[in-house]
């Protein structure tokens, strides 16, 4: 169907033609970019590359394409076989390696996937990278390595628990306090690599009553596997049904975390990093960030506190920009991303699961009742379809123009703060798009807010 081609990696469709979506071939190339700008960085070291994959189908025979392109050029590989997005990346710098390359195309439906590539340090490589990735692949400017210095292959499967075991060591984590809660918890797992992951971490935290759903990871999504409400109707209803206190999902690559209350409404995907991020700052005192179309209660909370909240550009590479340019001691994204730098700079369902129900049971509550103890807001997602021949720039200037009395935030298109409400103007970067973001205390509020910036912006036009 598609290849989609970007500077944070590489991701398409499985099977068709050469160049339109993810064949073998494409996969081998990219990987020899990859690998080829590797080399570049560390001249005469034989270097060492970490891959791991999720539960979809073609992921074994992706991950084989990828390995043996990286020994072709002389890189050793460690592969971790099925595996998470953040075990990947906490695995890279433990084994001191120069990168690494999580092979899942996260909460897109099965046929897809994706090639994320990683620098030594276990994050996002970043544009200016990703770019020059993309240009060795154009220009196919890869050279192979001769017999003797081909790399090597290790299978490497301990990584479920020394990554469980890091989590474990964090001071913030409380395992007594979780084991004492006595728990019930249900996790629906997409039958993708959380299956094996998410209730091995409840385990070792001392939780003895877990419901498994859909926790085989066969890569066969039982729904859409992106964590959303429309979504989890079987978790919801298995909560009530059982009686549980809560109920976990996580995406395919198990990066984004959800939760579902013990009466089967959501807390809100939103509100996955504004309650992890309460605990963090009760305990250690410090900055928070989020992407500017993140929820306006995460400011508010860390605000209330005298602390510095602060917004980045739209993406996880830039939500970790931020916080370490202001040290931030939590971020993430609206979109149920948690990322604790006192791991990793990544985003990470498990920390996330450990530090969420750590709250929980200093709280001594009902998970509904931990949510409304937050700031409520709704966020209506909007989009305008301009013609191709409109200067979206100058378009989105003019706005900025208009509300220039207001506060406002120009570091991602156009953020335009209310008192209680916000709207965010993007354009896409590949189709003639402005999204609209809109957040305010209800439905019809923040509905109302979008469709009055949609009927300002076609005036303008």
């Amino acid at each position: 169907m598609t290849l989609i081609k970007s500077i944070s990696g590489i991701r398409g469709t499985i099977g068709g033609n050469v160049g339109d979506n993810l064949t073998p071939l494409d996969a081998v190339k990219f990987a020899a970019a990859y690998g080829t700008w590797l080399k570049s960085l560390h001249p005469n070291k034989r270097l060492k590359v970490v891959i791991g994959r999720d539960a979809r189908p073609s992921g074994q025979m992706i991950s084989d394409l990828v390995s043996s392109t990286l020994v072709g050029l002389g890189i050793d590989v460690i592969d971790l076989g099925l595996s998470t997005t953040p075990t990947v990346e906490v695995a890279v710098p433990m084994e001191n390696a120069e990168g690494g390359i999580i092979l899942t195309a996260s909460h897109n439906p099965k046929q897809w996937n994706a090639l994320k590539l990683l620098n030594h340090k276990g994050e996002f490589i970043s544009g200016a990278d990703g770019a020059k990735v993309l240009e060795i692949a154009e220009n196919e400017s890869y050279s192979f390595a001769e017999i003797d210095h081909i790399g090597t292959i290790v299978t490497n499967d301990s990584y479920l628990k020394k990554h469980i075991d890091a989590i474990l060591e964090l001071k913030l984590v409380d395992k007594d306090a979780i084991q004492n809660a006595n728990f019930t918890i249900a996790v629906d797992a997409v039958n993708s690599s959380g299956g094996i992951f998410v209730p091995a971490l409840l385990e070792a935290l001392g939780v003895k009553n877990i419901i498994k759903l859909y926790c085989e990871p066969n890569g066969q999504f039982p729904h859409n596997p992106e964590p959303l409400p429309e979504h989890l109707t079987d978790l919801s209803n298995l909560i009530k049904e059982k009686g549980a206190d809560i109920g976990i999902t996580v995406d395919p690559d198990v990066d984004r975390l959800a939760l579902v209350c013990e009466d089967g409404s959501m807390f809100g995907e939103e509100y996955t990093l504004v309650a992890v991020a309460d605990y963090v700052i009760t305990h250690t005192p410090g900055a928070t960030v989020s992407n500017l179309s993140s929820t306006k209660a995460l400011r508010d909370v860390t605000e209330q506190r005298g602390l510095t909240y602060a917004a980045s550009a739209v993406g996880e590479v830039n939500v970790v920009e931020k916080m370490k340019a202001i040290n931030a001691v939590i971020g993430g994204e609206g979109n149920g991303g948690v990322i604790y730098p006192e791991l990793h700079y990544g985003r990470d369902s498990l920390v996330g699961i450990a530090l969420f129900l750590s709250h929980l049971a200093h709280k001594k509550c009902k998970v509904s009742e931990l949510r409304d103890q937050y700031p409520k807001y709704v966020i209506s997602k909007n989009k305008i379809e301009l013609n191709p021949t409109i200067d979206v720039d100058q378009l989105l200037l003019k706005m900025t123009l208009n509300y220039a009395h207001l506060e406002i935030d120009t570091t991602d298109g156009l953020k335009i703060y209310f008192e209680n409400e916000w709207v965010h103007l993007r354009k896409s970067n590949t189709e003639p798009i402005i999204r609209i973001y809109a957040e305010s205390k209800n439905d019809q509020t923040a509905q109302e807010l979008s469709n009055r910036i949609i009927l300002e912006i076609k005036a303008l036009i």
